[in-house]
């Protein structure tokens, strides 16, 4: 066994030890369920308040910040529209079988609430210096209200590391991974398309969160658009056996008389955890995106930032995972799950274009997905070591693209779940020991908004 193979294996037991635990997953769920009794369903209550939000209707330009409500919305959307939805989904699904789209709908759910309370509280506790520029997110949060700054240096430094793993390696290798299935040779030399995928990003995070989110705010409706109406297609030309699947889902999910109690766990294993990696609902990331927002209202951030996983698991991943069930592409998955199990399923329903659309689509949401990562990771770095070390961070950012486009597919998702759960962790007791703050600041903004 050559070493990297040792490595692919201990961080499996790892990753299987911390992520795939009924305990955490319980934790990641119950917190997201806390949060929605407490807010009493702020993601039902306030999903139409949420529109005109984006819509500009209470827009400021004087009030303090950096973009605004939509822009904000799709650097977030940027970072969670990304392999989760295409290589995730055929993960949770080839692992935990169909059952697992349902408990990803489950965690998208109650994250919409999980998600509103993170983004309230970035807006409450961000700090701005003389320059204007924003400085929000859990670290803050746990640093400005809690006074937890150990706690809060060791979540900017999971955010850091997290940042690298599935904003970086994750999406570099899903993006090989799905071209190969159209141009097979590819997967041999990966280092190629790491190069290529290195250059844009390079010149895009330089520029800081301004130029991330314009570029962010012109890719995220584009891809979203293209992929949604790919899937539509694939769906209507199998809309005989939509009935079916969805049965076949629920009794995956939820009937262990059907399948058996091991396939009903499996499913809700792979489904939150899957879950929590495509919506980032408890993990905080997205939070320090909204940090940077034009509005001096804690709460309409958070009613925007909840918005974040109903378009991306309620919508783009419901579509993949549909599209897998009904064409019976999981069936034919090696084991693992990843980008061509998807590839293969819109060939199913488009033909060889169906390959196309899903190399393009890995390309734009892996390469958007990296923009907002590596803003995370600088916030991160510079909480850390001071606003010196951002450049150096960004750079080494850069570099790592070419390094995750060549490395095993099985380590990169080891990996992922292990700093995916790493970050949740600080990121979760701040929004439970601040669930009063924030329950007052949305009532006190609804009573405004009332009157």
């Amino acid at each position: 066994m050559s070493l990297l193979d040792q490595v692919t294996l201990w961080t499996g037991q790892v990753a299987g030890l911390l992520s795939h635990n009924p305990l955490t997953l319980g934790i990641i769920v119950g917190t997201g369920l806390y949060l929605t009794i407490r807010l009493r369903f702020v993601q039902v209550l306030g999903f139409k308040h949420t529109f005109r939000v984006l819509a500009g209707k209470y827009n400021k330009p004087d009030s303090k910040g950096q973009v605004s409500h939509f822009q904000a919305l799709s650097t977030a959307l940027s970072a969670t529209v990304g392999m989760g939805n295409i290589a995730g989904v055929a993960t949770a699904i080839a692992m935990g079988g169909p059952g697992a789209l349902f408990w990803m709908w489950v965690t998208a759910s109650v994250g919409m609430a999980t998600k509103f309370a993170e983004s309230t509280l970035a807006i409450r506790f961000r700090q701005v210096d003389a320059k204007g520029e924003i400085a929000g997110g859990p670290m803050y949060t746990l640093l400005n209200g809690l006074k937890m700054r150990r706690t809060a240096g060791i979540y900017a430094l999971f955010a850091l590391i997290t940042a690298l793993v599935i904003g970086n390696l994750v999406q570099a290798n899903s993006v090989v991974d799905g071209l190969a299935f159209i141009w097979p040779e590819l997967k041999q030399h990966g280092w190629i398309v790491g190069i290529a995928m290195a250059l844009p990003v390079g010149l895009v995070i330089i520029g800081g969160v301004r130029r991330i989110a314009k570029v962010a705010s012109a890719i995220v409706p584009f891809m979203a658009i293209i992929y949604i109406v790919s899937g539509i297609i694939v769906l209507l030309t199998h809309i005989d056996r939509i009935p079916a699947a969805f049965i076949t889902i629920f009794n995956h999910a939820l009937n262990p008389w059907a399948v058996g109690g091991a396939a009903v766990g499996e499913a809700i294993r792979w489904g939150v955890i899957r879950g929590l990696f495509s919506n980032e609902a408890g993990l905080g990331s997205s939070a320090m995106a909204h940090a940077a927002a034009r509005t001096d209202e804690p709460a309409r951030e958070g009613l925007v930032a909840m918005m974040e996983p109903f378009i991306d698991t309620l919508i783009i991943c419901t579509m993949t995972g549909l599209a897998i069930v009904v064409t019976g592409a999981y069936q034919h998955a090696d084991g693992s799950g990843s980008t061509s199990v998807t590839a293969m399923a819109f060939s199913a329903g488009l033909g060889p274009a169906g390959a196309w659309v899903i190399g393009i689509s890995v390309v734009l949401f892996a390469f958007s997905t990296m923009l907002s990562w590596s803003y995370y990771g600088d916030r991160s770095a510079e909480f850390i070591f001071g606003e010196s070390a951002v450049l150096p961070y960004r750079l080494i950012f850069t570099l790592l693209v070419i390094v995750g486009a060549s490395v095993p597919l099985p380590l990169v998702w080891n990996l992922a779940d292990i700093t995916t759960v790493l970050m949740a962790v600080p990121n979760l007791i701040a929004l439970i020991l601040l669930a009063a703050l924030v329950k007052n600041l949305k009532n006190d903004y609804f009573e405004r908004y009332k009157n």
